[in-house]
């Protein structure tokens, strides 16, 4: 029997209209911070700005620990700016990136009705360059009130497919990983679940034929009510 169920967030509970990969816009994102701060980089400002960037996109250089945004966008700066102040920056680009974001129509009312029902609820999601998670529960406001435990990466020190993440929401709440839903979007959701023995739920919301061994695969959240014995509405 199941009694909890954990979310990744992007493309799961929020969409971005922006490639999961962000390497093609770090250049448009830093030509924004610079306009919005006056700051006129040189090319060789960009160029060394699109390294630092690249050296930590673990779509390219894929990783399980965390690095946080202070170490990120300090080696950025030490390079092009120093006397920047590193949280203005950071809220800059990390808020190029999210501008476009959307939460999916059947997600607060899914939350709703499993909250309502005593489901214990969290949340397990990867940030991009260690967005701090300010800027997520942001994101996740019109539904925060319903997750028991939000968690990030940044909570954890490890990303997925490491285990840390569910085991470390398991031990919040109080019950096995066997006693745990966790749906996400990408492969390495369902490696993670697999791993930690919990039950793995693939959020397939266009359809594409995708073989990630999911214990199960929905294309709308609401899907997960029959579990819990909810009528959808």
């Amino acid at each position: 029997m199941f009694k909890s169920v954990v979310f990744d967030i992007g493309r799961t509970l929020i969409g971005y209209d922006k490639p999961l990969s962000w390497a093609s816009l770090y250049r448009p994102a830093l030509e924004h911070i610079s306009d919005t701060f006056d700051y006129n980089f040189s090319e060789n400002d960009y160029q060394h700005a699109i390294r630092i960037l690249t050296k930590y996109n673990t779509r390219i250089h894929p990783r399980e620990y965390e690095v946080s945004s202070t170490q990120i966008f300090t080696e950025i700066l030490n390079g092009i700016h120093p006397s920047a102040d590193l949280e203005q920056i950071k809220h800059c680009f990390y808020s190029y990136f999210r501008r476009d974001s959307f939460v999916y129509p059947e997600v607060e009312y899914t939350l709703k009705m499993l909250y309502s029902k005593g489901i214990l609820i969290g949340t397990l999601s990867d940030v991009a360059y260690g967005m701090d998670n300010v800027y997520v529960w942001n994101d996740i406001s019109p539904f925060l009130q319903y997750i028991h435990y939000p968690l990030t990466s940044n909570d954890v020190g490890y990303r997925k497919p490491c285990i840390q993440g569910l085991k470390l929401l398991a031990d919040k709440m109080h019950i096995p990983t066997t006693e745990m839903i966790f749906v996400g979007d990408e492969e390495k959701d369902m490696i993670c679940a697999r791993r930690a023995s919990a039950y793995a739920v693939l959020i397939n919301r266009d359809g594409t034929y995708k073989n990630y061994a999911q214990d199960k695969e929905i294309h709308s959240l609401d899907e997960l009510l029959p579990f819990f014995n909810i009528r959808e509405k």
